[in-house]
């Protein structure tokens, strides 16, 4: 092993050192021994106190404060030094780089990637090596010269970076990066190419980057951090402006010859590519940027384009494809709002196109309107989940559209209201609750029941106060007539609209089946006091005892009862006259009903009527013949009801009428054909193949009379609830102008009906005429609580 000497020159040490340098940079094998012998040079140089002396006179020596591990005595003069043998390094890498960067300045193409890639990989991993043995260089000199204020000197290594950039990127940066983006372009072409010449280059671009540190903490703190400033801007910037104008002219190119629809898979595609590239050989910072510029060009641009294919994906329940087109388009900020709007507008249609074809019949059909609904809203409850994944945006969206074709479509026009809805909602769970009921198997009658009321209909009626009016109706007519198909299901439709709407929104609903299990035992004690009293003359007879308060009903018209029937009627009103004191019974004679049988037949047949028609039929047995003049003095029944208990009856051939021929009965008997002289006899030879006959059915000036009753009572108990929140909203308020007034009014009711703004300023009128509430005299529009 060569000697060293420790008082040799700067011009002797560098001598050693050059050849070190020369055989590094060549790629020669270079021993362990020898590499130590370059450190030992450097470092005895460095510290010999001699050739600081001497080279004292010609660099001058720099000041400043000094790393807390530096001792000054033997720093000072390496500062001197180390300074002369950093400079002469340094030339000695120009003179390197510019001799071989002239060979490469007329290449092009791959030729000057696969120069400038071999020539970095061979120069970088020299220069590491130098950095290494310059260590002692790096750990005093430079960090005190950079201490002490010089921000131009590096350690070694980034200083040969720097001498990179100068003599070797510079010249050859243009030519680089072009031929970068001119194999990018081949690749985008579906050519194969050589990504490792990119991959180098990017590598070199991003170690080019430093920055200096302005305050380093320590002297084990790097000098310089990392920047990709020289990434940034020389290759990622023209990258970015070629990949926009690559993508635009293959969008225009691509939508002449192709389908919208496969252009959003060439986008997905393209993305796809553009995610990989990334990953492969550029640097990752680069993709947000790169992803940003293609959705910008491929999708952005192209949005009224994409928001027609929408539409036409729609149309043709494309789901799969309307996927994607929202996994693209939720990709550009906003862009989905008008997407959600298109969806919003496209089910409104459908829907409204669906109950106009079945308007005619839906009109009378609960089932059919409910169900039409029903499937509308399955359809595209399973488009929002499987093509928009149930994005919340686009759940709102098709509740939106449900609302407004629910409330507004063919059917409600017809009808000339919006309350057509929930009346028509309300009969169909009539439907389903009804013993016999045919509307749906009871496996799904539970599912039925969410989907009405919790998942679909209900939720979108605006007017759940008319629904609660004509089910609280339905409801009570069938406890009435028990005909209900299970007390559980109608418990559980019950909790449902409790769930939905509140205690007090059921709370008369749950006050009749209170009444219907207190009936059940007032029915007991009743048949007690019969037996303890021995009032055996009376009629089979059960009653159910309802609060006026909680049900639908109204009292009917006098009307006189038969003698077989009175003497019941009083019994029992006596018994529950001394079991409640001061309380009032109203018989409801129009939802009453019985059993009789006929007596003069073979065989025998048992009458399932109404009272009405019991107290026709009982006539007879006081007289085979009457004129309907007589009939109707007997029984007092008002004409046009009796007329139509008196037409169903000849209707059911129990009776017949001499004047009225069995053509025309069979035909479409009408109740004006009846006439008040025509007589009235008893069928003797009547004749059905049933033994137990059901005539009694609904009557239709009753049926019709209880709807318009239940329509004047939703109008009045509506300006009883605006009234209400009126008040209750200026009492908390104490002033407020009219405006908001409205507005707050409009907010606090929404969840039950919609009101109408005509009506809410007349319930302003009603409570400044009762003197709740007064105009301001110097601000009209301005209304004041009056305690």
């Amino acid at each position: 092993m060569e000697s060293i000497d420790k008082n040799l020159s700067l011009d002797d040490v560098w001598a050693k050192v050059l050849v070190g340098i020369e055989r590094i940079y060549r790629f020669q094998e270079m021993s362990p021994p020898e590499y130590m012998m370059l450190y030992s040079h450097v470092y005895n140089f460095c510290t010999n106190t001699n050739a600081q002396g001497s080279a004292s006179r010609t660099v001058p020596k720099t000041t400043g404060k000094t790393g807390s591990n530096n001792r000054v005595n033997v720093n000072e003069g390496a500062n001197i030094v180390g300074g002369a043998l950093y400079e002469k390094l340094k030339n000695h890498l120009k003179v390197y780089l510019e001799k071989i960067c002239e060979k490469g300045l007329d290449l092009q193409g791959e030729s000057v990637l696969r120069f400038y890639t071999a020539n970095w990989e061979q120069y970088r991993f020299s220069s590491k090596v130098t950095n290494g043995f310059c260590h002692y260089l790096n750990r005093h000199w430079v960090r005190r010269e950079y201490d002490s204020g010089r921000k131009d000197i590096y350690e070694i290594f980034t200083m040969a970076m720097e001498i990179w950039q100068l003599i070797f990127f510079n010249p050859l940066n243009r030519q680089v990066t072009l031929a970068c983006l001119q194999l990018i372009k081949a690749e985008r072409q579906n050519e194969v190419i050589n990504t490792r010449l990119i991959s180098g280059v990017i590598q070199s671009y991003v170690e080019l980057g430093f920055a200096e540190n302005s305050s380093p903490q320590s002297t084990n703190q790097q000098i310089t951090s990392p920047t990709l400033k020289i990434y940034k801007d020389f290759f990622e910037a023209p990258f970015l402006q070629d990949t926009e104008q690559f993508y635009r002219l293959e969008a225009a190119s691509f939508l002449v010859h192709n389908s919208v629809t496969e252009y959003l898979k060439k986008v997905a595609q393209r993305l796809d590519e553009e995610v990989h590239r990334v990953q492969s050989y550029l640097h990752p910072s680069t993709l947000a940027a790169l992803i940003k510029k293609v959705e910008e060009v491929l999708i952005r641009d192209q949005l009224e384009v994409i928001y027609t294919e929408a539409k036409a994906l729609l149309h043709n329940e494309k789901h799969s494809d309307l996927a994607l087109l929202y996994k693209l388009v939720s990709r550009v900020p906003n862009a989905t709002l008008e997407l959600k709007k298109i969806v919003e507008d496209h089910i409104r249609q459908m829907g409204i196109d669906a109950i106009e074809r079945v308007s005619s019949s839906a009109l009378n059909d609960p089932k059919l309107y409910v169900e039409t609904i029903l499937d509308i809203h399955t359809k595209f409850f399973k488009l929002v989940q499987e093509a928009f994944s149930s994005e919340q945006g686009f759940t709102a969206a098709l509740d939106k559209a449900c609302g407004k074709f629910i409330n507004n479509n063919a059917v409600t026009t017809a009808a000339g209201n919006t309350t057509k809805s929930p009346e028509l909602l309300a009969r169909y769970c009539d439907a389903l609750l009804r013993k016999g009921s045919k509307a749906v198997e009871e496996t799904d009658l539970e599912e039925k029941f969410n989907q009405i009321m919790v998942a679909v209909v209900f939720n979108y009626v605006e007017d759940k106060d008319v629904f609660q009016k004509f089910y609280g109706k339905l409801l009570a007519k069938r406890l009435v007539g028990q005909l209900s198909a299970s007390d559980d299901y109608e418990e559980s439709m019950i909790t449902k609209l409790k769930q939905a709407c509140g205690f007090e929104y059921t709370s008369k609903l749950q006050r009749m089946f209170q009444d219907i299990g207190v009936s059940k035992d007032l029915i007991d004690q009743y048949r007690t006091y019969c037996e303890k009293n021995k009032l055996d003359d009376i009629v089979d007879f059960s009653v159910m005892v309802l609060s006026s308060n909680s049900w639908p009903f109204s009292a009917p018209p006098n009307f006189v009862l038969s003698p077989e029937l009175k003497r019941t009627f009083d019994s029992f009103t006596n018994f529950y006259t001394q079991q409640h004191n001061g309380r009032k019974l109203t018989w409801l004679h129009q939802h009453s009903k019985g059993d009789i049988q006929t007596l003069y037949t073979k065989p025998k047949y048992i009458l399932h009527v109404s009272t009405y028609q019991m107290v026709v039929l009982l006539l007879f047995n006081k007289s085979a013949s009457w004129t309907v003049e007589r009939m109707q003095d007997e029984t007092q029944i008002k004409s046009d009801l009796f007329l139509q208990v008196l037409c169903g009856l000849l209707k059911s051939k129990l009776i017949i009428c001499p004047e009225i021929n069995d053509d025309e009965v069979e035909e479409e008997l009408k109740e004006t054909d009846i006439k008040m002289h025509h007589n009235i006899l008893v069928a003797e030879d009547f004749k059905s193949k049933k033994i137990k006959i059901n005539l009694n059915v609904p009557l239709k000036s009753v049926e019709q009379k209880d709807i318009e009753g239940l329509h004047r009572t939703i109008d009045e108990d509506r300006k009883m609830v605006i009234q209400a929140a009126i008040v209750r909203t200026m009492k908390a308020r104490q002033t407020l102008k009219h405006a908001l007034l409205m507005q707050e009014v409009i907010q606090q009711l929404s969840s039950r009906f919609k009101p109408k703004i005509p009506v809410i300023k007349k319930c302003i009128d009603i409570l400044i005429e009762k003197e709740y509430l007064e105009r301001q005299s110097n601000e009209k529009d301005v209304l004041r609580y009056l305690a």
